[in-house]
């Protein structure tokens, strides 16, 4: 298994770190309105049933908050309370980016709605941002539109796509796709799948497929297999992501429409419960909407709504 996304970098500078937190403040200020209905003013230590019921608020799992809680004191410092929610993602494998194949190949998977088209468009303007070349896929062959909308972002992007006609195999795409950029030494593939109902047998084979087809044009391809989870659904969306992890494997999260919800929450449940890394959040629209996800600064720009600063 290949992660991505955290780049061996220099640490965050101080400035680096608010301008990370202040997108989690703003893209999540819908989440922390909630909050703030519970503790409407910043204290230097709150109950512990006031850190329950706002945790409850922000669509946190029953279950985890119980995990999360257990064994605090009465009344709690931020310092307490951080440490328990940050330990919450430190099940999730660590993530390595040195030495990874070319071309690099990811397959994106999550069901209709979430918002996997456009997330392909941003991740393939990062990679561009990084000088890096890129092609796409249009594997959701299940719907014209689909494929439509990846050939618009493409053309923005000036990248390549590879694309056929709806209802021909999305295997063959993602094999065209794969052999292509072996032939023009590209350095990242991404390819797109259908996101018919997770329940459906003939995905699950379909996905398969692709897998399988994949592993033929490049040996050890698709190297990743990214989750697209709709960040409205809340928890509801573990449900699709343990379905498409027991059709194919997942090997992270891609959290979308965060701005939209109070839901924010769950992305503690998400990681905790897949035991899989968050490796972006997704707002917006535009292909600069995508951030690389730091539960760092995104516990800290929670605790920065409900606890005075230190």
């Amino acid at each position: 298994m290949f992660s991505f996304l955290k780049k061996n970098k220099k640490e965050e500078t101080i400035e680096e770190k608010e301008e990370n937190k202040s997108f989690f403040s703003s893209a999540l200020s819908k989440t922390f309105d909630n909050i703030k209905s519970v503790v409407p003013q910043k204290k230097e230590k709150i109950s512990f049933e006031d850190i329950e019921e706002l945790l409850i608020e922000a669509d946190m799992d029953y279950s985890i908050i119980e995990k999360a809680m257990d064994g605090l004191p009465e009344m709690i410092n931020r310092k307490q309370l951080r440490h328990r929610l940050v330990m919450l993602f430190e099940h999730a494998p660590d993530v390595n980016m040195e030495n990874l194949p070319s071309p690099f190949v990811q397959l994106i998977i999550g069901v209709n709605g979430a918002g996997k088209t456009t997330t392909i468009a941003k991740l393939a303007n990062l990679y561009k941002k990084d000088n890096k070349s890129v092609i796409l896929g249009a594997g959701d062959t299940f719907r014209a539109a689909a494929i439509e909308q990846l050939s618009i972002w493409a053309d923005k992007l000036e990248v390549p796509i590879i694309k056929t006609k709806q209802g021909h195999d999305p295997s063959a795409v993602a094999y065209d796709t794969i052999s292509s950029a072996v032939a023009r030494n590209i350095d990242n593939v991404i390819i797109d799948t259908a996101g018919r109902l997770q329940t459906q047998t003939n995905l699950s084979n379909e996905l398969k497929k692709i897998v399988k087809v994949c592993s033929k044009a490049k040996e050890g391809a698709p190297h990743q297999k990214l989750m697209i989870l709709d960040g409205t659904q809340g928890n509801t969306a573990i449900e699709q992501a343990k379905a498409f992890n027991e059709m194919v494997g997942v090997d992270g999260i891609i959290v979308t429409k965060l701005d939209g919800t109070a839901k924010g929450g769950a992305l503690f449940s998400i990681s905790n419960r897949l035991e899989l890394p968050i490796f972006y959040i997704g707002v917006g629209e535009t292909m600069n909407d995508l951030v690389e996800f730091s539960p760092d600064n995104f516990v800290d720009s929670l605790l920065d709504e409900i606890y005075i600063s230190e």
